[in-house]
């Protein structure tokens, strides 16, 4: 019996078993190395992104905070013009920090450097700075202001007190004035009537009743009362006889004329300058009217610096 030759089957099978076993572990292996690979690819990914992203935060961080600087700095310009100062230097640093905010504004996504970021930081806390010494001036002023507003306060009430002072001695001097002048004046007493007829013969009456048709002047005495108020001096002292209708008897050739009595010009009869000595002098007017009186009842009054003596009536029939 001859033997059986062996086939080359089996190891054909098995060299195919090897090839695709190789071809497996070849394919493990790339698939290793491009998963490393992805995963490594990813991770730079996330390191750009986080870097993108802080550079992003960083960048808005420095816009924040010089848009705080701007707000801060222009509250400051109106501090300054409220206390009636300007400032052209602190107008250049606003100018300044818009110029900055609008550099910061402009970067690209991720495109703030780290030695963009230094710079601007440095600037910030440079401008920080210089608004905390301005702050501090600012603060300096408003605190002598506030002194120099009490003080000027203080002057103000004190000066009112003062002009209240001073209206209140002038109120009472004018009303001392016053008093004085009335106190001043001085008053006639003991005023008579007379007449004096054609043939120069004097007529008295205790009634002072008089025939009208036998007047040819009238006499008027009086004395003045003691004063001690009154200066001794020149005394200017009027005469003024009223006729029934109530309207001076006036005439220029005869002495009459016009003075103010209560701001107003009246007509007077006589005058005649007394030196007065406040030693109750006694004086007397005589009046010639050079025509007819008139019937009826007369008023005699007297007056001295436009101010009423005293005053009697008489009547003519």
């Amino acid at each position: 019996m001859e033997p059986q030759l062996e086939t080359p089957e089996p190891r054909r099978r098995n060299n195919t078993v090897m090839l695709l076993l190789a071809a497996v572990l070849v394919l493990l292996g790339i698939n290793a190395v491009l998963f490393y690979l992805q995963r490594q690819a990813k991770t730079e990914t996330e390191e750009v992104v986080t870097q993108v992203q802080a550079k992003d935060s960083k960048l808005q961080e420095q816009i924040k905070e010089y848009e705080t600087l701007k707000t801060k700095y222009e509250t400051q310009s109106q501090e300054l013009q409220k206390l009636g100062l300007s400032n052209d230097s602190l107008a250049a640093r606003i100018a300044g920090i818009n110029s900055d905010l609008r550099k910061l504004r402009s970067f690209k996504k991720g495109s703030f450097s780290l030695t963009e970021q230094l710079r601007f930081k440095r600037r910030a806390l440079d401008l920080e700075s210089q608004l905390i010494k301005k702050d501090e001036q600012i603060a300096e002023l408003k605190k002598s202001n506030e002194t120099l507003y009490t003080e000027t306060t203080t002057l103000k009430d004190r000066q009112v007190k003062l002009t209240d002072t001073i209206s209140t001695i002038a109120k009472t001097n004018r009303d001392l004035s016053e008093k004085v002048g009335v106190a001043s004046r001085l008053q006639a007493d003991n005023i008579h009537v007379s007449i004096i007829t054609k043939r120069n013969k004097e007529k008295e009456d205790d009634k002072e009743e008089f025939k009208a048709k036998r007047v040819d002047r009238v006499k008027v005495t009086f004395g003045l009362t003691r004063n001690d108020v009154s200066p001794k001096e020149t005394k200017n002292i009027y005469l003024r006889i009223l006729e029934p209708d109530g309207a001076a008897l006036y005439n220029l050739s005869t002495g009459g004329g016009t003075f103010s009595v209560d701001g107003q010009e009246s007509f007077y009869t006589q005058k005649q300058d007394v030196v007065f000595d406040n030693s109750r002098q006694k004086l007397e007017f005589v009046y010639a009217k050079g025509g007819e009186y008139k019937i009826g009842l007369h008023t005699i009054e007297l007056y001295e610096g436009g101010a009423l003596m005293g005053k009697t009536k008489f009547t003519l029939k």
